[in-house]
């Protein structure tokens, strides 16, 4: 018998609530995970979870088990993580998480321009503008973007972010250029994923809320619509850079720009870092400041 039987699935229908979940997780099927940890409670002669039609909860037995098993699994995935470090080589499944247009456009080409250099190393990229929570859902790496909120991941800066506030020659001929704060509530605004947009001022952080007759979840929707002359928009750099540089956008109030963020790659605290998550975390840190949008 081995001893370490059912307890990955266990720690997996735990941590994600769901066995169909955890399943996905370890890439195997629910019967697997269901009969795994069967066998479990059969083996320590005690019941793990209660199990009805709409949720799976754990017992009392279940919680003081879980916080053995996540010990135990952590140092043993460290001790091979020690082992295979040693061979520096990226390889297995690596699961991140990044925003959708942000992804699509700088993030995927740079992971499959890594994986072309190791094709021992598989990926899997959720492409979501949801915050995703990376131990829960068993996520190596996530890419985000702004500012850090969350104390619990180790975050790596990849590259700088700037915002920029902006219209189009047209827009500012037909409706005027602003020249303080206080003039932007006589304009209307492109609003994008955030209402609420975020300027200096003397020194002080300054949030202005946006109000205008347009609206959309999408950066390149934003820019669109600015290019279009329909209004001002503040996006990041990386949206407006080249359209500054050309003349299709003006940048606006430059004095009260916010100070910069950042791109960041946040994975969970762990004292060992895996190779595959630590060369990309490199690769990415390397090439994305060298990506055409990002050169001043």
């Amino acid at each position: 018998m081995n001893r370490w039987e059912g307890i990955d699935e266990f720690v997996g229908v735990a941590e994600t609530g769901s066995f169909s979940r955890a399943a996905e997780r370890l890439g195997v099927s629910s019967s697997h995970v269901s009969r795994q940890i069967s066998r479990l409670e059969d083996r320590l002669q005690a019941r793990l979870f209660y199990r009805t039609t709409r949720r799976v909860s754990l017992t009392e037995a279940g919680h003081t088990f879980l916080a053995h098993c996540q010990r135990l699994a952590e140092e043993r995935d460290e001790a091979f993580l020690a082992v295979s470090d040693l061979q520096g080589t990226p390889k297995g499944l690596l699961r991140m998480t990044s925003a959708v247009t942000y992804g699509e456009r700088f993030i995927v080409p740079l992971v499959n321009a890594f994986m072309a250099r190791h094709p021992g190393l598989r990926v899997d990229i959720q492409l979501t503008n949801d915050t995703v929570d990376l131990v829960k859902e068993g996520f190596d790496l996530a890419i985000r973007l702004g500012r850090l909120t969350e104390s619990t991941l180790v975050g790596t800066r990849l590259a700088p972010r700037a915002m920029y506030l902006c219209a189009a020659p047209e827009y500012l001929e037909r409706y005027g250029t602003p020249h303080s704060l206080s003039e932007l509530e006589r304009h209307p605004c492109l609003i994008g994923t955030s209402d609420v947009w975020v300027f200096q001022d003397e020194g002080r952080e300054h949030l202005f809320r946006a109000r205008g007759p347009w609206r959309c979840n999408s950066g390149a929707a934003v820019l669109d619509a600015a290019l279009r002359g329909f209004g001002l928009c503040q996006l990041p750099d990386y949206y407006v850079r080249e359209h500054l540089r050309t003349g299709r956008l003006i940048s606006l109030l430059e004095a009260n720009q916010p100070p910069n963020t950042a791109v960041w790659a946040l994975y969970p605290q762990k004292r060992h870092l895996s190779p595959k998550v630590r060369l990309l975390v490199e690769h990415l840190k390397r090439e994305l400041p060298l990506l055409p949008e990002y050169r001043t």
